[in-house]
């Protein structure tokens, strides 16, 4: 008796283990999109290789593009807002005019990035890295990042963000410059 619950509890594990598996794991339930709004798909990219893609201009909001490998990608003027980044590496993309307000992008290799003109107000951006990243323009208000990450930033930071008004110094809190909030 004592084997055979033992083997009915074994079996119920397995299944258990298969159901969450195979039906709650997006790659396998056939979930590559998530919902917007009513009756509004976005695409997910969660863990896929989109290097050298053109999302030029697209509308990406509320997307989630964590762990994915998009190097050299092309995600100007992309409205990326409330975005899921995280893990990602987008080395050498162009993400000119890009939106990335509100987003998760913890942990994102930015190096060697165009981030000229971008907004990145409110972003978590801990543990990221944007080395040789161009910030012309970028407004980083209120955004999450490494001491070190702001420090390098300020000593190239230049520019006025042509959406929000914002100085990238200001945004990045530069030698005691506090950033604004956009007018209204």
């Amino acid at each position: 008796m004592n084997s055979d619950h033992l083997f009915s509890k074994l079996i119920r594990y397995s299944l258990s283990f298969l159901i969450i598996f195979f039906c709650v794991n997006p790659v396998f339930a056939g979930a590559n999109v998530a919902v917007k709004g009513e009756g509004d798909e976005v695409p997910s990219y969660v863990r896929s290789d989109i290097t050298g893609f053109d999302f030029h201009g697209e509308d990406l909001h509320l997307s989630s593009i964590a762990g994915a490998m998009a190097r050299d990608a092309d995600f100007s003027n992309v409205d990326l807002h409330g975005t899921t980044l995280t893990l990602s590496d987008l080395k050498g993309s162009n993400l000119n005019g890009v939106d990335l307000t509100d987003t998760l992008s913890d942990r994102v290799n930015f190096q060697k990035t165009d981030l000229r003109n971008s907004i990145l107000i409110n972003m978590i951006a801990s543990g990221s890295s944007f080395a040789g990243a161009q910030i012309e323009g970028a407004d980083f208000s209120f955004a999450i990042l490494d001491s070190e990450d702001q420090r390098n930033l300020c000593k190239i930071a230049d520019g006025v963000n042509p959406t929000t008004g914002v100085s990238t110094r200001a945004s990045l809190e530069c030698k005691g410059d506090k950033p604004s909030l956009p007018a209204a």
